[in-house]
């Protein structure tokens, strides 16, 4: 925005000690000419007369006032000047590292060296703001890159298999028919699941009281056939787990959580514990499973749109790739948090944790 220009802070400082000092000696100057004049407990034989005392002090004090006053403006200028030059010498770093970040360069960090101090506590929080920025501006360059890998890989399949209908008239058109439902209900599916994504980031949702447990209980139930079709154990307890937030939104989060265990598990004999309770001012979902060992370093990554981990999946059920990252954006919508743990036997603990209601 434009401004009309004006006095810099450098200056407005200058002029500020310097003022200060000069007021100060006239201050000092004014007091040591009352006491002087009391002390000497001199009267003039007439009013407005000097007697001869008066006189030399006049001619020996005034002028050496009037230098010294004179020396401590040419000294506050001067000393005002360097010291305020120094003491914002900070700011102009922060300012230019805020230049650097208005035109897009966001990996330069200030770094401010010293104890610490004002200019320096704000040099250190806006090296963080750069970081995150930095951090969420190259995730959301990855989730734009793979959300549109991912809107266009299904286009691409139908007008393949168009392509191959119109140049084939011998080609099954139940087929046809088959293969694209399959491929128009996935592309729905990614869609849905970004509006999901997109709503639990903009917590545009209305906040009841409810009970997690119940929540967990009905995604279990839910999803039972699938643990049975894939021969996983299903097992559901817990305490009472009053919440605040979007039932059909927490309801996601853990039928996403469940069905991430369930379909990211052992080929035979896979269990999946689904646990719930309340702790002193939260409330907890806890979803475990058996299945491969993981890194640390991959489960860091899981939560992020589109991370399938595909040595983890396994045929159908293989997802969209923004189940985890549902999970953990509806947890932050209700000011909680998600933390992934990996298994020392194999497999995955998700632990979701939220404010009691």
């Amino acid at each position: 925005m434009g401004r009309p220009p004006g006095l810099s802070v450098r200056l407005k400082l200058t002029l500020s000690y310097a003022g200060f000092l000069m007021g100060a000696g006239l201050l000092l100057v004014a007091a040591v000419w009352v006491f002087v004049l009391r002390d000497l407990q001199v009267v003039s034989s007439r009013p407005g007369d000097f007697t001869p005392i008066q006189a030399i002090i006049l001619r020996s004090y005034i002028p050496a006032t009037a230098a010294v006053l004179a020396f401590l403006l040419v000294f506050g200028l001067a000393g005002g000047w360097i010291l305020a030059g120094r003491m914002l010498a900070p700011l102009d770093r922060i300012t230019d590292a805020a230049r650097r970040a208005s035109s897009g360069s966001l990996s330069h960090r200030i770094r401010m060296p010293g104890r610490a101090d004002e200019f320096r506590e704000l040099a250190d929080t806006f090296d963080m703001m750069l970081a995150r920025i930095e951090a969420h501006v190259a995730e959301q360059r990855r989730f734009a890159a793979n959300a549109s890998h991912e809107l266009r890989t299904p286009l691409a399949i139908s007008q393949a298999l168009l392509d191959v209908a119109r140049t084939d008239p011998d080609h099954d058109p139940d087929e046809l028919v088959d293969r694209l439902h399959t491929v128009n209900t996935r592309a729905i599916a990614l869609t849905e699941a970004l509006l999901v994504l997109g709503r639990a980031d903009r917590r545009s949702f209305t906040r009841e009281h409810i009970d997690l447990s119940l929540v967990a209980e009905e995604a279990v139930e839910t999803l039972l056939p699938l643990a049975e079709a894939r021969g996983v154990t299903l097992d559901a307890d817990g305490d009472v787990a009053p919440a605040h937030g979007s039932a059909t939104l927490l309801l996601l989060l853990a039928t996403n959580l469940v069905q991430n265990a369930i379909v990211h598990n052992l080929a035979e004999g896979g269990g999946v514990w689904v646990r719930t309770g309340a702790g002193p001012g939260t409330v907890v979902l806890t979803v475990e499973n058996t299945g491969e060992r993981l890194t640390p370093q991959v489960v860091s990554t899981l939560t992020e749109p589109f991370q399938r981990g595909t040595e983890r999946v396994r045929g159908d059920h293989a997802g969209v790739g923004l189940g985890l990252a549902i999970v953990d954006s509806v947890a932050r919508a209700h000011d909680g948090t998600l933390t992934l743990v990996p298994r020392p036997a194999g497999g995955l603990r998700a632990t979701v944790e939220l404010p009691a209601a």
